[in-house]
Order: structure tokens, then sequence, then C-alpha cells
């Protein structure tokens, strides 16, 4: 072929000129915009890079990112986000009220005056009873324990127990969902 043959037909001659003037060709006015504006903002990006704050925060993010990797917690960290959205995605106005409501009732009883003297008594009983406990020996085996049992604050405290998970029951039959 003649030179002036190939000048006619305006093909470029190596594989990087075709490419080129196959994206020049495939490229309209908005995608021009479209991908100068990205990069532009591409640009910005690596700019603020620059900046020894932000690049001191993104290697401490990488460092934590490849550290929770290792051991493990970044699928953790991934499920319990997909738990979050779920639990977010199945709940309902009334459910959030509820939930809300309920909240309100724990935060009102646990910052009550009485519920305070029931946890402060209970600790110092448990202490007491975890320090007398501490001081006895037993001897333990079967006669040991029926001596026990025939000691009549033993069966007063066994008393107390059943009749305190009786009414526990009790009260969690008569009582309705909505309470």
């Amino acid at each position: 072929m003649s030179a002036e043959a190939v000048a006619l037909r305006n093909e470029p001659e190596s594989e990087t000129e075709r490419l080129v003037q196959a994206v020049r060709d495939a490229l309209t006015d908005s995608m021009v915009e479209r991908l100068s504006s990205a990069g532009a903002n591409a640009l910005e990006v690596l700019d603020r890079l620059n900046d020894d704050e932000t690049r001191d925060a993104i290697h401490t993010v990488l460092d934590n990112v490849t550290e929770m990797h290792r051991v493990g917690s970044l699928q953790t960290l991934f499920d319990l986000v997909a738990l979050i959205h779920a639990t977010r995605s199945a709940s309902t106005d009334s459910m959030v009220e509820r939930l809300s409501s309920f909240v309100e009732h724990m935060a009102s009883t646990i910052g009550s005056e009485d519920f305070a003297t029931l946890c402060s008594n209970a600790q110092t009983a448990m202490e007491d009873a975890a320090d007398e406990a501490a001081k006895k020996t037993h001897s333990g085996g079967f006669f040991a324990t029926l001596s026990m049992l025939s000691r009549p604050e033993s069966q007063r405290s066994l008393q107390f127990l059943l009749d305190f998970g009786a009414k526990l029951q009790e009260r969690a039959a008569t009582q309705s969902p909505s309470d």
C-alpha cells in the first residue's frame, strides 16, 4: 500500500493510538464532565493525604483493620452490623414504642431508692453469708445434711425459697404480656 492510501483510511498505527481513538469516539460530553469531576475529587482526596494528621489517621485505621482481621474480629464486626441492620429493618413503630417504654420503666425502677436499698441489703447479706460459710467446717455426708435440714433456720430458709419461687411463678402467670 502506498502512503497515500494509509493516510486516506485515517487509522492509527499503534495499538495505543487505536485505544485512545476508541475512547475518544465512545465518550460523550456528559461522560467527560463526570470523569473530570471524579478526577478532581480524587485529586482533592490525594491532596488531603499530604496533611500529617490525616495521614496518621489513615495509618491508624489501616493498622487497626489489619489487627482486627488477624484476630478474626473484623468478621464479627461485619456480622454485628448485619444484625443491627436486620433488626432495624424488622422493627416496627409499635415495637420501638414498646421498647422505649420498657427502657423508661427499667430506668425509673433501677433509679429508685427502693431498688438501691434492695441491692445494698442483698449485697450485705451475701457478703455476711459468705463470711459465715467460710468460717464453718462441714463434715459432709448424708447424715450431716439431714442434721442441717432438721434445724429450724434451715427449714425457714428452704420454705422462704420455695414460697419466693411460687410467688414469682404466680406473678409471671397472671401478668399480661402488654405489662
